[in-house]
């Protein structure tokens, strides 16, 4: 799993450590939330670790799976949730901004998934690939074209992916609307939030966590985006 030193990512690791899975996941920059999570997932699976990782470089990924390799002999499912986000108003954008928006999100997910693939492709056995992407990928937002556009892209990834390596590997998005964690990101007063929400209610992370077990358990569902956004999109 990539990015599970961030609130929501340390969620979806411990869950899915709930769920039998030793976890082997990445951090960049948040070394000390990453420790925590790390203990706390080896409450339940005691033989789960973490490696440094930039993931908008491809070397560090190839020396991530190195690492993963030289620990475990199978893969049974990859999340990847590293992401980076910040506001690039329009027509100001740097070359700069879209590469650190871009590379991180789009690029740095693609070169997992593929790496990954090698894996799975072999294994006589299903496994699956779970992208974590943005309900932003069907909005216009303002300010956010780098961003938006990179979340877009992972979507029509998770969809070539599900057919190129159809049957043995399931490969889905999950792409959460406002979550409580994550209210923020919206830059908007809570009101106005709250009326785009047909539930008129922010999401919480085990909603996102309830959704990917549910992929989990599924064995006949593949290229899927499933958005899980209270109504959001209904606007």
């Amino acid at each position: 799993m990539t990015g599970a030193s961030g609130v929501l990512g340390s969620e979806i690791a411990l869950a899915v450590a709930g769920q039998g899975y030793t976890i082997f996941f990445t951090w960049h920059t948040s070394e000390g939330r990453a420790a925590e999570t790390l203990e706390k997932i080896r409450w339940i699976s005691p033989e789960s670790q973490m490696v440094r990782c930039d993931v908008s470089k491809t070397g560090d990924i190839m020396s991530a799976f190195a690492a993963f390799r030289e620990q475990f002999d199978r893969l049974d499912l990859l999340i990847t949730s590293a992401s980076n986000f910040f506001s690039t108003p329009l027509p100001d954008v740097s070359e700069e901004e879209w590469d650190s928006l871009v590379d991180t999100n789009l690029k740095g997910t693609f070169f997992t998934m593929q790496e990954a693939a090698k894996i799975m492709q072999k294994q006589p056995f299903v496994s699956r690939i779970i992208t974590m992407t943005d309900i932003s990928a069907d909005l216009v937002w303002r300010n956010f074209a780098p961003y938006t556009v990179s979340k877009a892209g992972i979507q029509h990834l998770t969809r070539i992916f599900a057919k190129e390596f159809a049957p043995t590997v399931l490969v889905n998005s999950v792409a959460p609307g406002t979550v409580t964690l994550h209210a923020k990101k919206e830059m908007e007063p809570q009101e106005v939030m709250m009326n785009k929400i047909a539930l008129r209610r922010t999401g919480d992370p085990l909603d996102i966590v309830k959704t990917i077990n549910f992929l989990l358990e599924s064995d006949y569902i593949t290229g899927q985006v499933i958005n899980v956004e209270g109504g959001r999109l209904l606007q």
